[in-house]
């Protein structure tokens, strides 16, 4: 939805309420409504930038903040961003209780800044989404849903790898002695630094780990799930998630090797065969998606062996009846589990596909122009936060022919209309203030819009 442009006079109602939850986390009151308003314009304001959102604000006259004063209680300051999303975390914790099934997905998503090289996590690699160059942050998401609900647990930017770089530099400019004292200490720097970011580095895989056990130890979700597919499948991951008492669902890739008929052959090899052999083997089953529909789907199960993970339950899906499409290989620990509940789970795994959308395009995760690694994760993490709270706005507009394709459903374009008419608001009643004080027309403009 495209909002307007108008002047944001302090932060909407609804927002601040929400944000109130999370006062305990800030020090001082300015420093918290300036991340209160920051809050506000990523979502309000069409330019989700802090100069974009700063320069949309209209201040009280004589109590107007620079826009340097606001980077830094935003940015800065120094409120800690992890306490942010524990306390975020506590918070939905209370909310989704009594909601019905949740699963927590794993995944990662591509954050591009083509023009923004110098940003913490930028990197220019391949870009596998859309198939070319282009520089990107890759960003870490745990997200939790249920059927009323998808909310972020937490966004990590993941560090770029240059030991490839680093390396071909030290061997570059190796030397066979070295006759000066500073030239010997210059040196050992350089190694000191390249083992350093060498031991510092993590792989994706290693951040999602670090994700999970970060959440089973708050254990604010005890009867969420986990599914992903197998770009984080990995041996410790399974292992940390059944130490917790839970189980998970992965999509395993069809090149895996299963142990069938005595003889380690792919998955995909075994999917063949049953589909040419054993056709019968896949039946009907309907389960009912996040979205309350329902979907009709062809599965094969098996409890089988695989190197290293050992006996798991594989389920071969087809989405046609006639098995003609390409089958989906889902993985898990929970062997007494029926097909219809794998399935049902890893229907949840695509949350965080919205989850990532939804920041993109509606609360700013790809518009961060700041360049430091603690001013990054913040912007991330306000924006995951910006996404919980707009959730739960009440959406008006259902009399509106604009939102009659909804039917009835409180559609998130219903609920920005809802957050626009309260900033509007608040822009009204400024305006009628300054008229009734006895201001003209362009006394009340240079307010609201100084020239």
């Amino acid at each position: 939805m495209l909002l307007p442009f108008f002047s944001l006079v302090g932060v909407a109602p609804t927002i601040a309420k929400g944000m109130q939850a999370y006062r305990s986390v800030f020090c001082r009151e300015e420093g918290f409504n300036h991340v209160s308003r920051y809050v506000n314009g990523l979502i309000l304001s069409p330019n989700k930038t802090l100069q974009g959102i700063h320069s949309q604000i209209v201040w009280p006259e004589g109590e107007a903040v620079s826009r340097r004063a606001m980077h830094e209680a935003v940015f800065e300051a120094g409120w800690d961003s992890e306490e942010l999303m524990q306390k975020h975390r506590e918070t939905l914790s209370s909310e989704h209780q009594g909601k019905g099934k949740e699963v927590i997905s794993l995944d990662w998503t591509l954050a591009h800044h083509e023009r923004g090289k110098e940003i913490f996590g930028v990197k220019r690699s391949y870009d596998y989404v859309e198939h070319r160059m282009s520089n990107y942050q890759t960003v870490v998401t745990a997200v939790i849903s249920n059927r009323e609900y998808i909310d972020g647990l937490d966004v990590v930017v993941q560090p770029p790898n240059w030991q490839e770089a680093e390396k071909a530099y030290l061997q570059m400019s190796a030397q066979q002695s070295y006759t000066e004292m500073g030239q010997v200490m210059a040196r050992l720097s350089e190694l000191i630094s390249y083992q350093s970011n060498r031991l510092e580095y993590r792989k994706r895989t290693e951040i999602v780990r670090d994700l999970v056990e970060q959440l089973e130890t708050e254990g604010q979700f005890p009867n969420a799930h986990y599914a992903f597919d197998n770009g984080v499948l990995t041996l410790e991951l399974t292992r940390l998630i059944e130490s917790k008492g839970k189980h998970w669902v992965s999509e395993i890739e069809s090149s895996r090797h299963i142990l069938w008929d005595n003889q380690w052959q792919r998955v995909d090899a075994v999917a063949t065969l049953l589909r040419s052999q054993h056709p019968q083997s896949f039946r009907a089953v309907t389960i009912a998606c996040r979205n309350g529909q329902s979907k009709t789907m062809w599965a094969f199960t098996k409890v089988i062996r695989l190197k290293r993970y050992g006996r798991k339950r594989l389920v071969i899906v087809h989405e046609q009846s006639d098995l003609g499409d390409a089958p989906r290989f889902l993985l898990t620990d929970a062997q007494h589990w029926e097909s219809t509940r794998i399935m049902e789970t890893w229907n949840y795994r695509w949350s965080c596909e919205v989850f990532h959308e939804f920041c993109k395009q509606v609360t700013g995760l790809e518009a961060a122009q700041v360049r430091n690694q603690q001013a990054v994760k913040r912007h991330l993490r306000l924006c995951c936060l910006a996404q919980s709270l707009l959730q739960r706005v009440t959406g008006s507009g259902g009399k509106s022919e604009s939102f009659s394709f909804a039917k009835g459903t409180q559609t998130i374009g219903q609920k920005l209309h809802s957050l626009s008419r309260e900033a509007l608001a608040q822009l009204l009643e400024l305006a009628h203030g300054l008229f009734a004080n006895g201001r003209s027309i362009a006394q009340v403009l240079e307010v609201l819009m100084p020239a």
